[in-house]
């Protein structure tokens, strides 16, 4: 069996009571961060999960950090090995500590998403996509909230290095809240210039987040704008752009704004706000 097991947004403590139980009970444990930063020494993760005499034990483990893995579920089932998830906390549903609703329930009864996910990407000198650009303007013109997660690059080498099959590794890099705007604030001005309706603006009411942990979190909203030269300490950073905001989430952002406040903000009706 092979096992996948969150770790959560926290320290070591954050993995959940049934990940524990199944860790201590693995003859495997294989950390991997490369998807996001881990927060505390690998040996904390040894002696909290009590593995570093778990040869003894029978099963295999594979312990993520974050994403769900398919390459090495389908690798696994192709050579015949079953796997089993053990879910924990991440930035897709934390995200709701900023006040924006998730999910929301219509008359109807019908529960529908708040909140869309797009990844934002390293600009280079050759490379400077903006397909996240055309879905964060599809999910403001349909409503919802759009949670932009920023790029990171781990383990890169370069062009030169590369070519020379040498095993040198550039800093790791994680993209800021300003850096994520400054891309987009060219896209909107490449628009501009085409004469393309606009789909936000730098007066677009945004939510930065950074280190999304209980203990360390930081949460600013404003406009695009504003947030760019709002310090939110160190990595990992989110992005959020807001759609169609109800009321309460109003209420909810104005605890996370500067002192002027969200005044950027028209009520259209009794209980949708836009920017």
């Amino acid at each position: 069996m092979l096992y996948f097991i969150g770790l959560g947004l926290g320290d070591a403590k954050y993995i959940t009571v049934k990940g524990l139980e199944i860790v201590r009970q693995c003859s495997r444990v294989y950390l991997e961060d490369y998807t996001s930063i881990l927060w505390y020494p690998f040996s904390v993760v040894g002696a909290y999960f009590g593995v570093l005499n778990a040869k003894k034990k029978k099963n295999q483990f594979n312990l993520p950090r974050a994403t769900t893995h398919s390459d090495l579920v389908l690798r696994a089932l192709n050579a015949g090995i079953q796997y089993h998830v053990v879910h924990n906390a991440s930035i897709m549903n934390a995200v709701g500590c900023c006040g924006l609703q998730v999910r929301i329930k219509l008359q109807s009864n019908v529960v529908i998403l708040r909140i869309f996910v797009v990844s934002i990407v390293f600009w280079t000198d050759t490379w400077r996509p903006e397909s996240f650009y055309d879905k964060i303007k599809k999910n403001r013109d349909m409503g919802p909230h759009t949670l932009c997660l920023l790029d990171i690059k781990v383990k890169e080498q370069s062009m030169k290095n590369l070519m020379r099959g040498r095993n040198i590794y550039e800093p790791p890099r994680y993209m800021t809240f300003a850096q994520a705007a400054e891309q987009l604030l060219e896209i909107l001005q490449n628009q501009r210039d085409r004469g393309e309706e606009l789909a936000m603006t730098q007066d677009t009411v945004c939510v930065g987040l950074a280190q999304i942990r209980a203990e360390v979190q930081t949460i600013h909203s404003g406009t695009l704008q504003e947030l760019m030269s709002c310090d939110l300490g160190g990595p990992l950073h989110s992005m959020i752009i807001s759609g169609h905001l109800h009321s309460l989430e109003v209420d909810m952002l104005k605890l996370f704004s500067g002192p002027e406040g969200l005044k950027t903000l028209k009520m259209t009706d009794s209980s949708t706000y836009v920017s």
